[in-house]
């Protein structure tokens, strides 16, 4: 067996000039804040043998368009893309079962996302600010959809919520104000 090795928390926090990593295969974790306001960084390739991406890992990182989720990854936790203004395209593997709070809290540029089918609950202010997001698939394995967690996404014009959803907490979709189709089941 490998021994652990990490990316140590805050580690490249604030490397501006930063715009490209590439993650070995030798790490398996990513600290908490690792490349917290790496505003420069464009591309991240991370390694099959990363589990965890720590809370608030790419937080601010304003330049990064799109990222892929290794498959050992079961959580993406707090924080993690907060405020990628750019962030485009992400792809998120069955493994996950969490999407944590404020995970992708204003990633302005997010036009769509592909929820996996184990994801079991979306976090308070998960997508909140997503403001480009248009059409949204909750997969059948979500059992709850936290407050907040789509505050706030203007361009979002179509929700499915499928029944394995036995809680919507409040405020979940406020100020969506573009919804024309919403299917809730009975």
């Amino acid at each position: 067996s490998q021994p652990e090795s990490i990316i140590p928390p805050k580690c490249f926090m604030g490397c501006k000039r930063l715009s490209q990593i590439t993650i070995p295969s030798s790490v398996n974790e990513i600290g908490h804040g690792a490349f917290s306001g790496c505003s420069s960084l464009r591309q991240v390739s991370i390694a099959s043998s990363v589990a965890k991406i720590g809370p608030s890992s790419f937080c601010g990182c304003s330049s990064l368009k799109e990222i892929s989720i290794p498959l050992l990854v079961a959580e993406i936790f707090s924080s993690t893309f907060y405020n990628c203004i750019k962030l485009e395209s992400i792809t998120i593997p069955s493994s996950v079962t969490k999407i944590g709070h404020s995970c992708f809290y204003d990633c302005t540029s997010l036009s769509e996302i592909s929820l996996p089918s184990s994801l079991l609950s979306i976090e308070k202010n998960s997508f909140a600010g997503c403001s480009n997001l248009k059409r949204l698939v909750i997969p059948p394995s979500v059992k709850s959809i936290c407050e907040g967690a789509f505050n706030r996404c203007t361009s979002l014009y179509e929700i499915i919520i499928p029944s394995s959803v036995t809680v919507i907490e409040s405020h979940a979709f406020d100020g969506c104000s573009s919804i024309k189709h919403l299917e809730i089941p009975s």
